[in-house]
């Protein structure tokens, strides 16, 4: 099955600036200072180790993104070497956390930025503000993003570039013996003493050069993939390393490391030595462009990997929903809130530590996945092989271990509870999915319960008997109940009410001589029933609370058509108001049934019209058209992305397109003259169709659309109604509002 796709959008230059912009924030405005705290001087090596270490990643990234350019990043890399399985949900789930917190952290080095203009302001409402509006913004599309990291990210190269030459060159600038503060590199301590200081800083600093991790997930969405995912992984983690070595060495050239020490300011404090007459305030400025970038390519990142475990059925199906601009806008508002939740802690090296050992984790196993690929399919096309294999894959293992090794020990405590966490949640998860199937499957095949057939006219309940009894065929135990309702006012005699009861049965077993031969033709048990009621529809809703279940409600049309158009009519009410699936047969003739159309949407209803197909037509040499209705400007990759979906609703409610099924685009410049143009060109027996929304409209029958089509068709028209809860209702319209 094809899956939905994200839309290719971004260019080389945004790329690069995705990649070198989104990383080049939080990290090095917020942890220099603490780098200096650890390291002192040797800092600025820690950095270049860092960078280099990175390369080997960077590398493998570029092999794995290009052999396959989809989103997703490490999880999809783990997925396909090691399966949909414990592996793959970890890595997926914690990237998309690591992701988060780095979010969170960015969030937080914006507000510290924006106290350089607004002293005294609160960091955790700001923090909150932009994490809100980034959200915002991703769910109107990625090309946004795109173009606001070209723009940030070209102001920050620019005032990098003048706050490095400024350092170097003016008086007050970096000085050689501020830099060394009295120490020469590794001066007085023991090799393992210098090795576990630079591997900490490392730890501390190493997920400020993975932002081109950012690339690798957003691949889908990315054009020309085989030359722009190299060039803008490999620029973008050049650029930054030669940014932050040159930028921390410039600023603890100038102000003495123990002086900066645990400071979250520390390059405004250099540049308010240098750079007089605005330095300062241009340095707050560009950390406020870079955290801000760096929350945009983090949450980016996030809800592009909990887009694609939701489409891979790993996490809930509803975090893949697309809005209107095809962004996934269920699993921006889940990153959303989950960063503005991180946030709250304000614990800004604790939050670095954790979202490194996060990466970490997530990098180790994309390398080991790489081994595994290689080895699985020597043969595939891979549009940039990584130099040195396996050099580089082993140098990256040993990096991820050695920087988990020397993480903080709380972030190491917390990584392993969220770990421990999340397995207990998949192996809960996978049991009450497997449960789920099993119920499922034993439903399916084991079947139960009843169609209710409420039956007025002889002729309709032929229709409808066919119908039912198709749909019963391949359920053991499933029954056709005969229904109708004696209506009687209260206080009728028992004399009057025994004619009524003796004129109902005379009519029922005349109505059971004359479908009987069609239920018991497929071997599907079929019996009358009738109950006592003041209306028609009070009995239904009576039947319906009875413990014998009821699967279906089926209704066919009234001999005249002013008893449906009537305010209240029985059909709208039990349509309304019935807690069971329920269906509505316009029949022109099902003695041949050989072809069944079903309009597609995106609600419930076609679902379960799909469903009802693919029910009658199992094992009866019936085929199914499924369509769907898109305007005439319609671009190819939009009738892709629609065919995507139709194919993934059918996955869901009826585990995979059967053979005997055809699903395809339909181009119309209306939805009503596209279907009607379908009926036309080829001969259907039946059109299901879901009713829409606007059922609960007093305006319409079963919907504005749908009340035209009865009229319009030629061949017979079932339309269907799946029962759903009125806050499911209320809630889906309010999807709707913004998918649209």
């Amino acid at each position: 099955m094809t899956k939905r796709k994200l839309k290719r959008q971004l260019n080389l230059l945004q790329v690069i600036m995705l990649g070198t912009a989104g990383t080049i924030a939080a990290e090095i405005f917020v942890l220099t200072g603490h780098a200096a705290g650890i390291a002192g001087p040797d800092a600025v090596l820690a950095l270049v180790i860092g960078g280099v270490l990175t390369l080997s990643i960077a590398l493998n990234y570029c092999e794995l993104a290009t052999t396959y350019p989809v989103t997703g990043g490490a999880m999809t890399y783990v997925g396909e070497a090691f399966g949909k399985g414990l592996i793959m949900f970890l890595v997926g789930s914690l990237d998309a956390l690591s992701s988060a917190f780095y979010a969170a952290l960015s969030a937080i080095g914006f507000a510290y930025s924006a106290q350089v203009f607004i002293p005294g302001l609160p960091i955790i409402p700001v923090a909150l503000g932009i994490l809100i509006i980034v959200g915002v913004m991703h769910v109107r599309g990625v090309k946004q993003a795109g173009n606001m990291q070209i723009v940030l990210g070209g102001f920050l190269l620019v005032v990098f570039a003048i706050f490095i030459i400024r350092g170097l060159t003016q008086p007050d600038g970096f000085n050689q013996e501020t830099f060394q503060s009295g120490r020469v590199l590794f001066e007085n301590q023991s090799l393992w003493a210098n090795l576990t200081r630079m591997l900490m800083t490392i730890a501390l600093v190493y997920n400020a050069y993975v932002g081109f991790e950012v690339i690798a997930d957003d691949a889908e969405e990315i054009t020309n993939p085989r030359r722009n995912i190299p060039l803008g992984i490999l620029i973008s983690l050049g650029v930054t390393t030669l940014i932050y070595t040159l930028v921390s060495y410039v600023t603890i050239g100038t102000i003495p490391y123990s002086s900066l020490a645990g400071s979250e300011t520390a390059l405004t404090d250099a540049a308010r030595h240098f750079w007089s007459g605005g330095g300062v305030q241009v340095m707050g400025l560009a950390g406020i462009v870079a955290t801000l970038t760096s929350v945009n390519s983090a949450m980016l990142s996030a809800t592009r990997e909990v887009f694609t475990l939701s489409r891979d059925g790993v996490w809930p199906r509803i975090f893949s929903r697309l809005s209107h601009w095809r962004t996934p806008y269920v699993a921006i508002v889940v990153i959303v809130i989950i960063s503005c939740l991180v946030s709250l802690f304000q614990v800004v090296d604790l939050l670095s530590y954790i979202s490194s050992a996060g990466y970490m984790f997530v990098l180790f196993w994309a390398t080991l996945a790489m081994f595994r690929l290689r080895k699985m399919y020597p043969n595939i096309e891979r549009p940039f092989k990584a130099p040195f294999f396996p050099l580089t894959a082993y140098i990256a293992a040993a990096s991820g271990i050695l920087i988990i090794a020397f993480a903080s020990k709380t972030a190491l405590k917390f990584l392993g509870i969220v770990l421990l966490s999340l397995s207990v949640i998949y192996f809960i998860s996978k049991a009450f999915n497997k449960r789920k199937e099993n119920r499922t499957r034993i439903e399916e095949e084991v079947g139960g319960g009843r169609i209710l057939v409420v039956t007025v006219n002889p002729k309709t309940a032929i229709g409808l008997v066919k119908i039912a009894s198709r749909i019963a065929e391949h359920q053991e135990d499933t029954s056709i109940c005969l229904f109708n309702v004696i209506k009687a006012a209260r206080g009728v005699s028992q004399e009057n009410m025994s004619t009524l009861i003796s004129q109902k049965n005379a009519f029922q077993n005349d109505l059971l001589k004359k479908t009987a031969e069609i239920a018991q033709a497929r071997n599907v048990p079929i019996y009358t029933k009738h109950k006592i009621a003041p209306n028609v529809e009070t009995g239904i809703f009576n039947e319906l609370k009875s413990s014998n279940p009821v699967q279906l409600v089926l209704f066919g049309w009234p001999s005249t058509d002013t008893k449906i158009k009537v305010p209240h009519n029985i059909i709208k009410e039990v349509l309304i108001m019935a807690h069971k699936n329920v269906g509505v047969l316009r029949d022109h003739g099902l003695n041949g049934l050989q072809n069944i159309l079903v309009p597609i949407g995106n609600g419930p209803n076609a679902r379960l019209a799909l469903k009802l197909a693919s029910d009658i037509a199992f094992q009866q040499n019936v085929n199914v058209t499924a369509i769907r209705i898109l305007p005439q400007k319609a671009s190819k990759e939009t009738q892709e992305d629609e065919l995507s979906q139709m194919q993934e609703i059918a996955e869901s409610e009826i585990g995979s397109i059967p053979p005997y099924m055809e699903m395809r685009t339909i181009l119309s410049n209306n939805v009503l003259d596209g279907i009607v143009g379908e009926t036309e060109k080829k001969q259907y027996d039946l059109m299901i169709i879901g009713a829409a929304e606007e059922v609960y409209s007093p305006d319409y029958i079963f919907g504005k659309l749908n009340d035209v089509l009865v009229e319009e068709v030629s061949c017979s028209v079932l339309i269907v109604r799946r029962y759903q809860p009125h806050t499911a209702i209320w809630f889906r319209q309010q999807i709707k509002l913004i998918e649209e």
